[in-house]
């Protein structure tokens, strides 16, 4: 009788171990030909930044590189571990206005680096012969997930700067000195150099009103001359930098404030006019009376903010007792002015997000190659193959949703002949300004509410792909398997600026603004887009062009015949559609502007899944087929794409 064989138990050290995933650039533009991971990335900057534009290349190449060094992961686990500290009081117990805010080593070298990279900066290159967007969220998005969310701050920094850029040419009027302050406030916001770059915060939300700032209970008043010639004595009235103090006081509580370790902020405060727009520095000389260069502009940080996610962020509740500022733009305008911040955040949300889904699809191919299931890899699991290219499917949507975006904005600040006549795009971006600017007012609510919603769910299903690798908090290794870091960090995203339901109410106000289209923007801007873009692509797309003209008369009908309240009860309806309707003509575009096989097939089915009820596309072929063509969605197999080289 035989002896009979046991297997060898495993042990913590011995059993099976599979190989570690190996994350590549998302981007690649060398002289390899080799494809980019992130091939929607890479399509659309073939699609709006002109051949041989080799800077924006080489520079988001090199990026997406270092973006994955070990020396940036250890930087982005150590603000991921080490999360921010308040330290209110000294060691006596008196209160701490010097540097009660602590945050990370890992925190601070992220943010000097994004300004390093012009991750701010390249959006307000004036010698930019492209579209300066397009390649400055290029960077963002190369660089995001690995910055611990420090894209926060370079978000508002860069709203900031565009804020301060339309008042350059204001005259002091009766506040002297304002305008050399924020000369020099917009040129540091802007600067690559970190030993003088700074970034901003921006302070609207109050416990009264949240999203809503109606409610606005801050207080700005007028300094006496008295007030100013006490703190003029006393050394109190000039900034950390050397540069006057405004002469408005504010007071007031602010319940919710990001990027709490920024060098200024832009508020709304209330004064006997209405909402209006102020800009304080962060930081003012502490005067002859105290030993300390500087302290704190009359903030006081109440309390951090414990969040689901974005842990490195340092966000706070602020008591303003005495900041002083100065006033922007006119008395009683100051919801107008924060518009244009909000404008340039919003698309950083929509950005931030579609970045991270982006991350969490690259760590689902890479592990995909390795992980081992049922004696074979992910990668040859059909079932797994497909779940995984419909969700890459969504994630091109919402990238090209996006960057059309970016790309309007862009043509709004530099021009249509300067940043769109040389490029694949030419149709695509209207060439009248009006429309453009229009088209753009539309559609950014959109694809804030939309992407932000839809990378949540996309994330959620990279994080199953991995199975319970996937629901841990991974920081082994610099923490590139962690997606669910990435998860919960994106969850803020349909919230902060403003929820999906505001982002609807914003879509109904453009629906009725005289100003944009007539007060009919749908019929004169979004409809006549639509049909001057599906006349292009209809040979290529027949079947899927007769569905998108369906959708688009089912939400001419729906805005003709309805009321403004209505509308606004089916507000989310409309964004829906309107997601739908652009993100599908932006695809099928994208896909005829080269014939590539691969992107023709997202794009159908992409129109297929968002189809109105009773309507869908027949698919031909066997499911081999598909499953073949499922492959080459999700893991780029045969799917090349010629990056402008370097």
């Amino acid at each position: 009788m035989s002896e009979r064989k046991f297997q060898q138990a495993s042990s913590s050290t011995a059993g099976f171990f599979q190989s570690f995933p190996t994350l590549p650039p998302a981007f690649n533009a060398d002289q390899t030909g080799a494809t980019s991971d992130d091939i929607a990335l890479a399509r659309i900057l073939n699609l709006y930044i002109p051949q041989g534009s080799s800077v924006v290349y080489k520079s988001i190449h090199d990026l997406s590189r270092r973006a994955l060094h070990p020396s940036i992961l250890d930087h982005s686990t150590d603000a991921e571990v080490n999360t921010p500290k308040l330290r209110s009081l000294n060691t006596f117990g008196q209160e701490n206005s010097n540097d009660p805010l602590w945050v990370t080593e890992g925190w601070k070298a992220l943010k000097a680096i994004g300004q390093q990279e012009g991750l701010v900066a390249s959006g307000y290159d004036e010698t930019a012969s492209w579209n300066r967007r397009v390649h400055q969220f290029g960077l963002n998005h190369v660089w995001s997930s690995s910055a611990a969310m420090t894209g926060c701050p370079a978000s508002m920094t860069d709203g900031a700067a565009k804020l301060l850029h339309s008042h350059l040419k204001d005259e002091d009027g009766d506040q002297p000195g304002r305008s050399d302050v924020l000369r020099q406030a917009y040129c540091r916001l802007i600067s690559c150099d970190p030993a003088i770059a700074w970034t901003s915060g921006q302070w609207m939300t109050e416990r009264s009103g949240g999203s809503s700032v109606s409610e606005t209970e801050t207080i700005a008043r007028r300094l006496t001359d008295e007030e100013r010639l006490h703190d003029s004595a006393i050394g109190k009235d000039r900034d950390a930098h050397g540069m006057p103090l405004g002469p408005w006081r504010i007071d007031g509580f602010k319940w919710f404030s990001s990027a709490t370790d920024s060098d200024m902020a832009l508020l709304l405060a209330r004064t006997e006019q209405g909402l209006s727009l102020f800009y304080i520095p962060l930081r003012r000389s502490a005067g002859s009376s105290d030993s300390h260069g500087s302290i704190l502009n009359g903030v006081r940080i109440q309390r951090l903010k414990n969040k689901v996610g974005t842990k490195q962020l340092p966000t706070a509740e602020l008591e303003l007792k005495g900041a002083r500022g100065w006033l922007i733009g006119q008395l009683g305008k100051g919801v107008r002015e924060i518009a244009t911040i909000l404008n340039i955040t919003r698309l950083y949300t929509a950005g931030g997000s579609a970045a991270g889904w982006g991350r969490g699809l690259a760590v689902c191919r890479a592990y995909s190659k390795t992980r081992i299931v049922q004696g074979k890899l992910l990668e040859h699991n059909h079932l797994h193959v497909r779940w995984m290219a419909g969700e890459t499917v969504k994630y091109r949507a919402a990238m090209n949703l996006t960057f059309f975006g970016l790309a309007l904005q862009g043509t709004v600040e530099q021009g249509w002949d300067q940043v769109v006549r040389n490029t694949r795009a030419t149709s695509l971006i209207p060439h009248n300004k009006k429309s453009a600017v229009a088209l753009l007012r539309l559609i950014t609510p959109v694809l804030k509410a939309q992407v932000s919603v839809n990378a949540v769910e996309g994330l959620r299903a990279c994080m199953e792909g991995l199975g319970g690798v996937g629901y841990c908090e991974n920081n082994e290794d610099g923490g590139i398997m962690n997606i669910a870091k990435i998860f919960r960090d994106t969850l803020v995203n349909p919230i902060w600026e403003g929820t999906v339901s505001v982002m609807a109410e914003d879509v109904v106000r453009v629906l009725f603004d005289s100003r944009l289209g007539n007060g009919h923007i749908i019929d004169e801007v979004l409809s006549n887009w639509v049909k001057t873009n599906l006349s292009l692509c209809q040979s290529r797309f027949p079947k899927e062009s007769e569905l998108v003209r369906h959708r688009l008369d089912v939400l001419i009908s729906l805005v003709r015949r309805t009321g403004k309240d209505e509308l606004l009860w089916r507000g989310r309806e409309l964004l829906y559609h309107l997601e739908a309707i652009v993100s599908s003509v932006v695809l099928m575009y994208d896909a005829c502007s080269d014939g590539d096989e691969v992107s023709a097939e997202i794009a159908s089915r992409y129109v297929s899944n968002k189809a109105l009820p009773g309507e869908t596309l027949l698919r031909e072929g066997s499911w081999h087929q598909e499953a073949l063509m499922d492959q080459r969605i999700f893991l780029g197999t045969s799917n090349r794409v010629s990056a402008g080289k370097l």
